[in-house]
């Protein structure tokens, strides 16, 4: 029995491209080549499959047909593992420790990828997560206890270094099963004070003159998801990864007001560890890049 075709990476790239600017020529640009050349490799990639991949319309881009779609998810799950094994015999041996702080909701969305990844390719590096709010990373990073640390936009330090690592849609988050959002006044859990979600979630609805109360407050956003699973209470987050039993509202869904774009930064601490601490925060950015491509946000 013969052995199947083997998928070039270059094809899978150059599909991903093309199906992320709906234009050969977009697409081209990124990886250096012509139109007519990221045409070629297109259809050699649906030689090799057997199947079609892209619907070619006139002046509307391209789509993606239904096999298309499929190999899609699966080309980005191979090349994430195609760049992991190349990075990890291409990568200088590195060894050490780095110190990272996040606030936990963060962790949830970008950490697991990224530090499982960075695992991979430098097993040698001891990684310690901390996870508090925002205002405390701060502190932490300015007293030297932290070598790299995600924050939320509005709590960094004047003249600290910072870098925007994504920025997408703040959410209300309600009960699949209850409908709290429709309490009057408005239950809320929310974080403690010194929080710019909790800041941004009240501005907003004193602006549109709806009454609301604090029903709970946590020290942090994961902890507001509980009273939002048990019907009791409304909280705003991040719309997606979302617990089951939770769900995001659409915007001005039962009149509740549109909330601003959360943003997360990425900051080094002055004395951290390198090549360690960059190494880290370059598969960090990349999986906030992932993220924020999935989810249509910026990055």
């Amino acid at each position: 029995m013969p052995l199947p075709a083997g998928l070039d990476p270059d094809l899978l790239r150059a599909f991903i491209y093309v199906a992320e600017e709906h234009n050969f020529t977009r697409a081209g640009t990124r990886v250096g080549r012509t139109q007519a050349a990221i045409s070629m490799q297109m259809r050699k990639l649906e030689e090799i499959l057997g199947k079609t991949l892209l619907k070619r319309g006139r002046g509307e881009g391209i789509e993606l047909t239904p096999h298309g779609q499929y190999l899609l998810s699966r080309a980005r799950e191979l090349l994430v593992l195609n760049d992991s094994i190349w990075s990890a015999f291409q990568a200088p041996e590195i060894s050490g420790k780095v110190r990272l702080g996040t606030p936990d909701d963060y962790a949830l969305q970008f950490l697991p990828g990224a530090l499982r990844r960075f695992a991979q390719t430098h097993p040698a590096v001891e990684v310690e997560v901390v996870c508090l709010p925002s205002t405390e990373l701060m502190g932490r990073l300015k007293a030297g206890q932290l070598d790299l640390s995600l924050i939320s936009e509005g709590h960094e330090t004047r003249n600290w270094p910072a870098q925007e690592l994504i920025r997408g849609p703040l959410a209300w988050i309600t009960s699949t099963r209850f409908a709290p959002h429709k309490l009057d006044p408005l239950p809320l859990a929310l974080a403690e004070h010194d929080c710019s979600w909790r800041r941004a979630a009240l501005r907003g609805l004193d602006e549109a003159h709806l009454p609301y109360r604090i029903a709970y407050v946590s020290g942090s956003a994961i902890g507001s998801l509980v009273p939002v699973l048990a019907g009791l209470a409304v909280t705003c987050g991040i719309p997606n990864r979302l617990p089951e039993g939770t769900r995001a509202l659409r915007p001005g869904e039962d009149g509740l007001p549109k909330l601003p774009d959360f943003c997360v930064l990425m900051l080094k601490g002055k004395n951290a560890p390198q090549p360690v601490t960059d190494r880290l925060a370059e598969h960090i950015e990349d999986e906030a890049t992932r993220e924020a491509q999935t989810a249509g946000w910026a990055a």
